[in-house]
């Protein structure tokens, strides 16, 4: 799982929240999650800390730094070209953002070892974004797979 460089979790507990590191947070998250929605690449690496770590947890698969964000999401987009996240619901703190969504979307290319179905594809997803307070930027997503939604 990916996280701050040097940090152990009883320091990230430790974190303190004002209301403007919380508005900073939420603030990049919309960035990032209207970049997904345009699949505007370059905005989407402008909310990432250089360092950042893509992990598709239930597999393993890691992706690192810029050039691997662009590698996950190049996939990702390609395998899902007409994804959509529906929220479900969101936690703002010192330590990033965790997301729950509902994901749609049509099996168009290989992804996580899988070839593509051309099936549609309906899964709930927790998605953590973790911060780094150095860079000021999201440390990368760690990715769940909660269940195949009915």
């Amino acid at each position: 799982m990916t996280t701050t460089p040097a940090s152990t979790i009883r320091e990230r507990l430790a974190w303190e929240i004002t209301p403007e590191l919380y508005q900073t947070i939420r603030r990049l998250w919309i960035k990032h999650s209207i970049a997904e929605d345009q699949r505007d690449l370059q905005g989407l690496i402008d909310t990432l800390a250089e360092d950042c770590v893509y992990e598709l947890v239930p597999t393993g698969q890691r992706w690192e730094g810029h050039d691997g964000a662009r590698a996950f999401y190049t996939s990702f987009l390609g395998a899902f070209p007409d994804v959509k996240f529906d929220l479900r619901d969101i936690v703002i703190g010192p330590q990033g953002v965790i997301e729950v969504a509902d994901m749609t979307g049509t099996h168009r290319g290989a992804w996580a070892g899988l070839a593509p179905t051309g099936q549609p594809v309906r899964l709930q997803i927790v998605i953590h974004f973790p911060w780094n307070p150095a860079a000021g930027k999201f440390a990368g997503e760690n990715i769940y797979v909660v269940s195949p939604m009915p």
